[in-house]
Formats: structure tokens, C-alpha cells, sequence
């Protein structure tokens, strides 16, 4: 199937039931004001609205992420008198999320598209707030200090229930309800609050710290930490009350109720106006992200016109997911977007122990620096190995500062003003050739780098990182896929995603030998194809018909 076919065959299907006048002026007003547009990446009222809602998710897990490695630190002394975590406690702690969101991952992407995202929507920040709460109240004076790192890690396990199911979620209810133009530029936008939740989770960090220096350094009471590591991981709850309710009250968009009568269409007729409202709920779309107070009605009034003449029955059963992908031109797409986010969090370089290391923090940029960062800190001198324990766990605090703001942050800004101009696979292919050209020169001369061509080297990689295959790999699943199984398929690829930072983070310090190479990992991006501009489902649409119009003259052949 072509673009051409598809324009074409939505030109045919455009002669609808006439809509309110009202909505026929505000698109043409709309339409004339395309032509002075502004760029994708400034905002409206409502825009905005639902980058606070959505993007809140994005912000707990890299705060999540972050603070885990402090809070780790100041666990030493307040459980073992400054020495060494048990290093199987220490991979448990911190890999407990990445193995609790894999399971959010499939459970909620699945949940989302069988009962829909109203339904779901709010339940899985729900899940991170009971665990955050719940980790907060380890009780590190009673348990054994084994103990109380089990305990430990097994609320962080929610926690990443929680935190992996806003992954599908987020990503279907901003794309749902996203015009075609913004769309690529609203999922980056909801990602980028990543880099800002690495950001505040190392100042807030400082900050409790700063305010517990008298007590800790000057008084010498170090168990005060149990109070600071606390106090950081419980900051987390102010965003996420202070989005919950907009979450559970959140209304199914448009868009996916449209994408409902088109999966249960039954006849042609009904067929084609499904399309009708999918079309039309992309227009009214585009006229309230223009101006969202002039027709708050439209899209409902919109919808329903043209639902009086399509007639669903509750016994026809919807495709379902394991018939969509199980056609290769479906199934391929899966894969790419699943091995693509494999591929991003597992370091594929092939190099001595001593160096490899390194490249596993700098390839899984995002989850590998997060989560075993010692070796970045040892080199641009913030490891803490000295002073007092206070000094030692500010310097570390101060370092994590400087990680993020080596290129992680601006990597995802650029990432915001370019998606909608250069489109998603080149910005995936050169994040993945660049970020491996500083691999190599990071693998070939770590020896001899000194500290100011170590930092040079780093920023750039994590600038392209995130200006690259960490920003796209997400928003590829949440565009390329329909509706009907969006939610679904963006599971799937995070899952993997996941997957591979676990593999990172409990096998960190043995891994050495490749799995893959830089042009595996963009090979896979060539089954991917541009979703600038594509809509799924007016694709999908079009693949349903034709199927109907194969298989009807299949049975007029016998």
C-alpha cells in the first residue's frame, strides 16, 4: 500500500453526513491559519496541560533512577557502618524497578487497548505512589540489614509496576490525542522529563544533604542519613498527587473511540464511516489544539453525527492483537521497535575487561549511568572515595549533577526542535553511528584520555544518545502502530527495552564480550519506516478494506 492509495482512497470516503456549520468554520479558519503555523515544538494551553499529566511518569523514573545510587551510599553507613553493600543486595536494590517495570510494561500496554485508556489511566501512578510510600517506611532500626535491602528491593518492585505501566499509557493518551503535525514533538516533550527528573533528584539530593550537614558532620550522628534518603525518595509524591486526579478523570479521546467503531466495523458501510470519524476526529483535533475554548463540543458532536448510521454489535468480536502482528508486514515493524530498544540498553562493543567497563556504562547511556555510574565518577573525579562520609556522599551527589548535564539533557531538547523536521529514522540512525564513533574513541585511547577528553568524549555521547535511538525508540511504537493496538505493541518494545537494562545492571561487572555492533543496531531501524506525518490507522483502515475486497471476490470465485 502507497500514500498515494491511501489520500486517494480517504479523498473518495470524504462526502460524509454534514457537519454543524460551526464546525465547518472553525476548520477552515484553522486551515487558513496552517499557513502561518507556528513550529511544532510551542505549545498551547491544552498542549501544555497534557505534557504535565503525561509527562509526570517520565519524571519519577529517572528521579527514581537517580536518587537510588545516593540512597544506596547512605545505606552503607546507616546499615553497615560505611562499608560495601552485599554486591547481590546492591544488583537487587537497583535492578528491582527494571524488573518490576517489565512486568508493568506488558500488563498495562495490554489492559490499555482491551479496556480502554480512561479505564486505566491514573491506576498505575496510583501503584507507584502506595510504593513510594511503602519504601519509605523500611524499617532499617529493626530488620537486619540483609533484611532491610529485601525489603528494600521488593517495594521497589511495585515501584517499577507503576513506573513501567506509564510507559504504554503515557505514550497511547498523548499520541491519541496529538495532531499529526505535533505528534513526534508531544512524545518528545513527555520523554525529555526524563533529564529533568535526573536533574532534580541530584539537587534535591544536595539540598536535604546541605541542610543535614551540622548534624551529620559536625555532631557526628551518620545514622541522621536514615532521615536524608528518606526524605529525598518521599520529595516524589508531591508530582504524582498533584497530577493523580487529572489522570483518573482524564476522558477518552476521541480518537480511540473512533478507532473502536472501525475495529468492529462489520460491512463496508460501516467501514467507511469509521474512517469518516477517524478523520474528523483528527480534525477536531487540529481546531482545539488551535484554539482549544472556541468548540469544546466538537469532537463529541463530531463523532457521535456519524455514529447514528454505523450500528456496532456487542457479539462481533475485535481483531485482536496476536492476528494483527501475525501478518509479516505488522510483525516486522514489532520487531524493530523491539530490537531496537533491546539493542540501545546492551552495550555491543567488543573490548577488554578493563575498558569494557566503561562502554557499558556509555552505551546503556540512560539505565547503565544511572545505575553503576562509578566508574564515569572515578573518572571525572567524583567517585567519593575520600573524606568524611558526609563529604563522600555530597561529592557523589555533585557528580551525578555533572552527568546530567554532560549532553543527557540537551540531547533530549534538540531532540524536541528536530523530530518534526528530519523525521524519526534519521535522528535513530545517526544517534546510533555517532553515539558509536565515542564509543570507540572512549574504548581506544581510555588509557591515555586525560580528564578533560574523557568529559569531551562522554557529553558527546550521551548528547547523541539522547539526540538519537533514546528519544526515538520511544516515540516509534506510540506513532507507527494503529490504535486499536498501540498501547500493546509500545509494551512490547519497553518491555525489551527493560530487558536489556537488567541484563546491563546485574551482569555489569562480568559482561564482556559483544553482543552485537553498531551496524546491527541500525540495521534494525531500516524496518522501521518514517512516521512523520503517517496516520496508523487510516493505514490500517485501508489494509482492512482491502482484505474485505479480497476475500469477497475469493468468494465470488468458488
Amino acid at each position: 500500500m502507497t500514500e498515494h492509495n491511501t489520500s486517494t482512497h480517504d479523498a473518495q470516503l470524504a462526502p460524509v453526513q454534514p457537519v454543524q456549520s460551526q464546525f465547518s468554520s472553525d476548520l477552515a479558519e484553522f486551515e487558513r491559519s496552517g499557513k502561518k503555523e507556528k513550529p511544532a515544538f510551542m505549545l498551547n494551553r491544552s498542549e501544555f496541560k497534557l505534557l504535565g499529566i503525561a509527562g509526570v511518569g517520565f519524571f519519577l523514573d529517572a528521579y527514581d533512577l537517580f536518587v537510588i545510587n545516593p540512597v544506596a551510599t547512605m545505606l552503607q553507613y546507616r546499615l553497615y557502618g560505611g562499608k560495601s553493600l552485599p554486591s547481590n543486595l546492591e544488583g537487587f536494590i537497583k535492578a528491582g524497578a527494571n524488573i518490576g517495570s517489565v512486568i508493568g510494561q506488558f500488563l498495562f500496554g495490554y489492559l490499555a487497548d482491551s479496556y480502554g485508556r480512561k479505564a486505566i489511566y491514573g491506576k498505575e501512578l496510583m501503584l507507584i505512589l502506595l510504593a513510594t510510600i511503602l519504601t519509605m517506611t523500611t524499617p532499617t532500626g529493626t530488620l537486619s540489614p540483609n533484611n532491610s535491602l529485601i525489603y528494600l528491593g521488593m517495594f521497589r518492585i511495585l515501584l517499577g509496576v507503576g513506573v513501567g505501566g506509564d510507559y504504554p499509557m503515557s505514550a497511547s493518551i498523548t499520541s491519541d490525542r496529538a495532531n499529526l503535525r505535533k505528534r513526534g514533538t508531544m512524545l518528545a516533550y513527555i520523554f525529555s522529563n526524563q533529564g529533568w527528573g535526573s536533574l532534580l533528584g541530584s539537587l534535591i539530593t544536595i539540598i536535604v544533604l546541605a541542610i543535614y550537614r551540622h548534624v551529620i558532620e559536625d555532631e557526628g550522628e551518620i545514622s541522621k542519613v536514615d532521615g536524608v534518603w528518606r526524605i529525598v525518595v518521599g520529595v516524589s509524591l508531591i508530582p504524582g498527587f498533584a497530577t493523580l486526579y487529572q489522570r483518573l478523570t482524564l476522558p477518552e479521546s476521541v480518537r480511540f473511540k473512533a478507532s473502536q467503531k472501525l475495529t468492529n466495523a462489520t460491512s463496508e458501510a460501516e467501514e467507511g464511516d469509521a474512517i469518516a470519524a477517524l478523520k474528523r476526529a483528527q480534525e477536531a483535533e487540529e481546531i482545539q489544539s488551535a484554539n482549544p475554548a472556541s468548540m469544546p463540543n466538537v469532537s463529541k458532536a463530531s463523532v457521535e453525527s456519524n455514529s447514528s448510521s454505523a450500528t456496532v454489535t456487542d457479539a462481533q468480536e475485535a481483531p485482536s492483537s496476536q492476528a494483527y502482528f501475525k501478518e509479516w508486514r505488522h510483525a516486522k515493524i514489532l520487531i524493530g521497535t523491539c530490537v531496537c530498544w533491546f539493542l540501545l540498553d546492551i552495550a555491543y562493543v567488543s573490548i577488554p575487561r578493563q575498558i569494557g567497563c566503561v562502554l557499558l556504562i556509555a552505551q546503556n547511556s540512560f539505565y547503565g549511568i544511572n545505575l553503576n555510574q562509578n566508574v564515569v565518577l572515578q573518572q571525572i573525579g567524583y567517585d567519593g572515595k575520600s573524606g568524611t562520609a558526609w563529604e563522600r556522599i555530597f561529592k557523589i551527589s555533585t557528580g551525578n549533577i555533572i552527568i546530567t548535564a554532560l549532553g543527557f539533557v540537551p540531547g533530549y531538547w534538540v531532540s524536541v526542535f528536530t523530530i518534526e523536521v528530519m523525521g524519526r529514522k534519521w535522528i535513530q540512525i545517526q544517534g546510533f553511528l555517532l553515539a558509536a564513533l565515542f564509543l570507540g574513541v572512549l574504548a581506544g585511547k581510555f588509557e591515555s584520555l586525560s580528564t578533560a577528553g574523557f568529559i569531551v568524549c562522554f557529553a558527546f555521547l550521551q548528547f547523541f544518545f539522547n539526540w538519537g535511538a533514546n528519544t526515538t525508540a520511544y516515540c516509534y511504537p506510540a506513532e507507527v502502530f494503529p490504535t486499536r493496538f498501540r498501547a500493546t505493541a509500545h509494551g512490547m518494545s519497553a518491555a525489551c527495552g527493560k530487558l536489556g537494562a537488567i541484563i546491563s545492571a546485574l551482569a555489569f561487572n562480568t559482561l564482556s564480550k559483544s553482543i552485537g555492533t553498531p551496524a546491527i543496531l541500525w540495521s534494525f531501524t531500516l524496518l522501521l519506516p518514517e512516521v512523520k506525518g503517517r496516520d496508523p490507522d487510516l493505514i490500517y483502515a485501508e489494509e482492512m478494506r482491502e482484505a474485505r475486497l479480497t476475500a469477497a471476490g475469493q468468494g465470488k470465485a468458488q
